[in-house]
């Protein structure tokens, strides 16, 4: 079986908590890897009140340093430290993070017994900021009243799986599969090449998630989110405040709905809703006239990224 990739929405309020909402944050799991999305105030609340265990995160990437998208991560920090994590955390994050971070743990006398690892991200391009063998992540930048980026989480691993007929009637080494599945020809002893697609046959794409928040309406993001699995974008007001989003350098249900539509984003979630909506219906339904497949992130509802089932290893 595919392992899961599964996104579990923690917060989709902007700017402030409200009764029913929590400030930004999102907890990834892939492939046995743990992740944060952003860490606004009540992270560690709503991991313990969903059963996520903070200690298995590896990862939290903070997208800018507005306080409903970090505010969090000092507490967090000091509880991981509490509970006795000895493994170490890589935060990525905007370039002043470490030094707030830092000077906060310092003035409370925070005492860790882990390391802190910091990798910084820019806004004048796509980057990966962050790649292991079986995920990669890619910063996004967005254009927001402070800098800002967005994540794209990506699925690694071969796209192709081993057609063993044709490697058993080819006499492939068992040692060659690997190199196989991910994409190589094979070489007989004679010199013969045998192809790719002769030994294989399709698999599942690597999947890919893309978290959009914090930005204006913005069309160069179009060919960066290309065929997501699912999209992620803010909505933070509806689109008869259209002036106000502009304003605050936010979006419109409608308009994140159209960027889902022309990148050809699979399935769109959204969520970042001002406090004046105590219920996001009218925010969907918007969005639904333009891009059928969009739902609400709702706070302790876990979502897939792309397919789960795999047929076999190979």
């Amino acid at each position: 079986m595919r392992k899961p990739f599964e996104v579990t929405v923690l917060g989709t309020s902007s700017a402030t908590p409200t009764k029913f909402r929590h400030p930004s944050s999102q907890f990834v799991r892939l492939e046995g890897n743990y992740m944060l999305l952003d860490c606004g105030e009540g992270t560690q609340r709503q991991l313990a009140r969903y059963g996520l265990k903070m200690q298995r995160i590896s990862h939290v990437f903070i997208t800018h340093l507005h306080g409903d998208h970090y505010f969090g991560l000092p507490g967090l920090i000091t509880s991981m430290a509490l509970f006795g994590r000895v493994e170490p955390l890589i935060i990525v994050g905007p370039p002043s993070l470490e030094s707030m971070i830092g000077l906060l743990l310092v003035d409370s006398d925070a005492h860790l017994p882990f390391e802190l690892q910091f990798v910084v991200t820019q806004t004048e391009r796509v980057e990966t900021v962050i790649a292991t063998e079986s995920f990669e992540v890619q910063s996004v930048p967005l254009q927001h009243r402070v800098p800002c980026t967005g994540f794209l989480v990506r699925e690694v691993g071969p796209q192709r799986k081993l057609n063993l007929d044709a490697c058993f009637r080819n006499s492939v080494p068992v040692e060659r599969y690997d190199d196989i599945k991910w994409g190589s020809d094979y070489v007989t002893a004679a010199g013969e090449v045998i192809g790719n697609d002769s030994l294989t046959i399709p698999g599942y794409k690597n999947r890919v998630y893309a978290y959009i928040t914090d930005t204006i309406y913005d069309e160069s993001l179009i060919p960066i989110l290309k065929d997501v699995d699912r999209l992620y974008h803010e909505a933070t007001f509806a689109h008869d405040r259209l002036a106000r989003a502009q304003e605050t350098f936010h979006s419109t249900a409608a308009q994140a709905a159209e960027i889902a539509k022309l990148s050809g984003a699979k399935q769109l979630l959204l969520g970042h809703f001002s406090a004046r909506y105590q219920d996001a219906a009218p925010l969907i339904e918007e969005a639904r006239t333009v891009f059928p497949n969009a739902e609400e992130a709702v706070e302790g509802e876990t979502y897939t990224v792309g397919v789960y089932e795999e047929v076999s290893s190979y």
